[in-house]
């Protein structure tokens, strides 16, 4: 989630940007690529091949093998943030665009392969975070009345329906691969938290209980492991989630238990806001920044 009061203009922060993986089970951590601007959200393509990404408003894939990178096509969508989902058959893709008209963030779905977007959710600011394994359904964050909830929308188009209530700051809304659930963090209970709720939005459990604020909780394909990011809780306030802060990625099973840190990054913002799984279960892609 991007938060803009004004209108979206995409020249981001001064930063040198390292594309880098994770292996999950041994901490060893690998460099992809460094670039001189602002890259964001990395999203691994199930096939393993590529990776997409976002930088100077628009969205980027890496491919792997080779090295080359490639611009999508959004057609009028060129204030893109880093709120950005491939569709679980791969063939199409939902991202945030933040709008000429009032600057706020509305999703919209398009061809994989490029297009013309079209829009689903006409009320701002709304910024997507994951798509249901059936493909039926987004999942996302919106403010609506001064307050940022869980929202579903049918990726067809239809009526937005909230899942969270009178029940603090939501955000980073995720499907389990199954589709059982949805994970979010919240500050439900004082300090941004992990939480998972099942699908309709009934059952809320806390799973995270630390005294640090946990964001944009990411499942592994099979769904046994969790990933986040961790900001210390006396350098943001829980609502927050800001660029250029010294946080931590932490691992945990899904259903609950002992956290373990796997790393230290200077991020936060733009490191990790979307699934960045490879279909491996054992590798994470992230951004690391340094001014």
């Amino acid at each position: 989630m991007q938060v803009l009061n004004t209108f979206f203009t995409p020249t981001y922060r001064d930063v040198t940007s390292t594309l880098e993986i994770i292996d999950v089970v041994s901490g060893l951590r690998e460099s992809i690529k460094t670039f001189d601007h602002l890259i964001e959200a990395p999203e691994w393509t199930r096939d393993g091949q590529q990776i997409y990404f976002n930088s100077l408003g628009s969205i980027y894939s890496l491919h792997l093998s080779s090295g080359a990178i490639s611009r999508l096509d959004t057609g009028f969508a060129t204030h893109c943030n880093n709120d950005h989902v491939i569709s679980p058959c791969q063939q199409k893709i939902a991202i945030s665009h933040n709008v000429h008209e009032d600057g706020l963030s509305r999703i919209y779905q398009l061809p994989l392969s490029g297009g013309a977007p079209v829009l689903l959710t006409p009320i701002g600011p709304s910024y997507l975070h994951s798509w249901s394994p059936d493909g039926k359904t987004l999942a996302y964050c919106a403010e609506r009345n001064g307050r940022y909830d869980i929202y579903v929308i049918p990726s067809a188009g239809g009526v937005e329906k909230p899942l969270t209530r009178d029940f603090g700051h939501n955000d980073g809304p995720e499907f389990s691969p199954c589709g059982r659930y949805i994970y979010f963090n919240s500050t439900h209970s004082g300090l941004m938290q992990i939480w998972r709720m099942d699908a309709d939005g009934s059952n809320p459990q806390q799973l995270t209980w630390g005294q640090a604020n946990h964001w944009f909780p990411h499942i592994s394909p099979d769904g046994k492991t969790l990933v986040c990011i961790v900001y210390a809780a006396e350098d943001v306030a829980a609502h927050e989630h800001p660029a250029n802060k010294h946080v931590q990625l932490m691992r945990m099973p899904t259903g609950g238990g002992k956290p373990e840190i796997l790393a230290e990054i200077f991020g936060g913002q733009g490191t990790i806001n979307v699934n960045a799984w490879a279909p491996d279960n054992r590798r994470i892609a992230f951004v690391s920044y340094a001014l």
